[in-house]
């Protein structure tokens, strides 16, 4: 989309559609920003191993790299990573403007999952590998969930949102084939 067009649009519609595009794509920068300072800090002030606790020993801190993806899998195949991602990021931007930029819940579940993506995204572009940091023991089961970070929390927080939204969304049709 050109200056000139979005110029346009936002004449046209008092700048409301490009001021709410803005607000939805901060959710991802956001999500980003605070991504990447939380891999900055763990990876200039601790070595791969170490380990801070902050609620012992069910929470804490551990520096950790990963070059494949969750639970390990796929190590070392970082162009399998970037050309998934580059698909997914280019889906969920087009889904977005199609879709998401007039359903508030479902837009923001993109945009967290966009967020996430770009995260880890930047990552393997820049080090070659992702940082994990967060490091949690389920104490119920005794279960060592494996080490993630502030991508994958939002990679994992808007799955959950986006089957929310979809269930919503298939109520929703399904009330209105009962009327």
């Amino acid at each position: 989309m050109g200056y000139a067009r979005i110029m346009r649009i936002y004449r046209q519609n008092g700048g409301k559609i490009v001021v709410n595009i803005i607000k939805y794509y901060s959710v991802s920068l956001f999500i980003i920003i605070l991504d990447q300072l939380t891999k900055w800090f763990v990876v200039h002030n601790m070595e791969v191993g170490d380990r801070i606790s902050v609620w012992d020993p069910w929470f804490g801190i551990l520096s950790h790299r990963n070059r494949g993806a969750a639970w390990g899998m796929l190590q070392g195949q970082m162009w399998v990573f970037y050309i998934v991602t580059i698909i997914v990021v280019g889906a969920v931007i087009y889904y977005f403007h199609k879709e998401g930029k007039n359903r508030p819940f479902l837009g923001i579940s993109l945009m967290v999952l966009l967020g996430g993506a770009i995260g880890n995204f930047i990552d393997r572009v820049f080090r070659g590998e992702v940082v994990d940091f967060i490091d949690v023991l389920i104490p119920i089961i005794n279960y060592d969930f494996p080490i993630f970070n502030v991508a994958d929390a939002a990679l994992t927080i808007s799955v959950v949102m986006l089957i929310f939204a979809f269930l919503r969304e298939e109520q929703k049709e399904q009330e209105k084939v009962k009327q």
